[in-house]
């Protein structure tokens, strides 16, 4: 990440530059490169000779070594090639975030229709008991209606 900020400081102006996060995103990440002269000391023999994680047409191709114009752009596309991979590793920090983020999401939607069914049901079954209720008490009047029926009969008789 130091390096990374260095080499944006020392990027003249006609840089291109890229923004972009990391996973936790507390502090934003800047890629530079620049196809221009960069003051770079560093020799070819510092930077990897290849790559084997990029596919073979992105890998750099040796310079000529008696070219400075070639150096130079054998070491900008080493540094492209090592900001590639880079971003394809936090391309994949991303997708596997964004697959944990959607299960996560699954489960949550799966546990809010269980609480939404389960207030369905607790709403049905407080309707039942109310409607038991109220039948046990009509039940309970007509029970003693029929007991108060039933002694006046026995004292009738």
């Amino acid at each position: 990440l130091l390096q990374l900020e260095q080499t944006s400081k020392s990027i003249d102006s006609s840089a291109h530059m890229i923004t972009t996060a990391r996973v936790p995103a507390d502090k934003p990440v800047r890629i530079a490169f620049s196809l221009s002269d960069s003051p770079d000391d560093a020799s070819a023999e510092n930077l990897p000779l290849a790559f084997p994680e990029l596919d073979q047409q992105l890998q750099p191709l040796p310079p000529c070594h008696d070219s400075q114009e070639s150096m130079q752009v054998y070491k900008q596309h080493c540094k492209i090639a090592e900001e590639y991979h880079e971003v394809k590793k936090e391309i994949a920090l991303l997708e596997e975030r964004k697959k944990e983020l959607i299960a996560r999401l699954e489960q949550v939607e799966k546990e809010s229709m269980d609480a939404a069914q389960l207030a369905k049901e607790y709403a049905e079954l407080t309707e039942e008991n109310r409607t038991l209720k109220l039948a046990q008490t009509q039940c309970v009047e007509q029970l003693e209606k029929l007991r108060i029926q039933y002694q006046k009969r026995q004292g009738s008789s």
